[in-house]
């Protein structure tokens, strides 16, 4: 299994443009979205513009091999224009050969300040939110890992992504075509 993992568009076309482009490139089985899709969500200021709108037909472009977890600038009003479900909560992914569950999440809920009870000592808590990258061991043996933002990183960090297949987790920045950073998950 691989996945393309990717948080925080915030309905920036050129940034998602970018992704699917490496989505083509890189063929995962999955591109797997940590929420804050679109901007005409219940925090939006504006209603859905033309920039949320090319991101909505770029993603359904891709739409049957998206996985989507809501964020908080996420809403009802957004589903209707992307052909995948976007309001879940969490999803759940078992790594057979790492012997761990990524349980993914936007991370405004559940974080690292707030692990679900349910992980494990190996198991992998996976947000955005915050738009920086983490790769770190918490209290009680979960792993916290944030791929950042595609088109809003914060804290110095580039515009990133993030592959993962059974043995290994990669961070990737958007706009030079590397990975800076990489861990072991076996």
């Amino acid at each position: 299994m691989k996945l393309m993992i990717a948080s925080d568009i915030h309905g920036l076309a050129e940034y998602c443009e970018k992704l699917t482009e490496v989505f083509e490139r890189e063929q995962p089985d999955r591109l797997l979205l940590l929420g804050d899709v679109l901007t005409g969500g219940p925090h939006a200021q504006t209603p859905v513009g033309p920039q949320a709108l090319k991101t909505a037909e770029l993603l359904n472009g891709i739409g049957d091999k998206v996985l989507c977890v809501y964020g908080n600038c996420d809403g009802t009003v957004d589903q209707p224009l992307l052909n995948f479900p976007l309001m879940e909560e969490y999803r759940s992914i078992y790594l057979e050969k790492a012997d761990a569950t990524v349980y993914a999440t936007h991370g405004h809920r559940r974080g690292p300040n707030n692990v679900p009870p349910s992980l494990l000592p190996g198991d992998i808590l996976l947000c955005g939110h915050n738009h920086v990258p983490a790769w770190q061991k918490l209290p009680g043996g979960v792993w916290y890992f944030n791929p950042g933002s595609v088109s809003l990183p914060r804290g110095g960090s580039p515009h990133s992504y993030m592959l993962m297949t059974d043995t290994e987790a990669m961070w990737c920045d958007l706009l030079n075509d590397s990975c800076y950073h990489s861990r072991s998950l076996v």
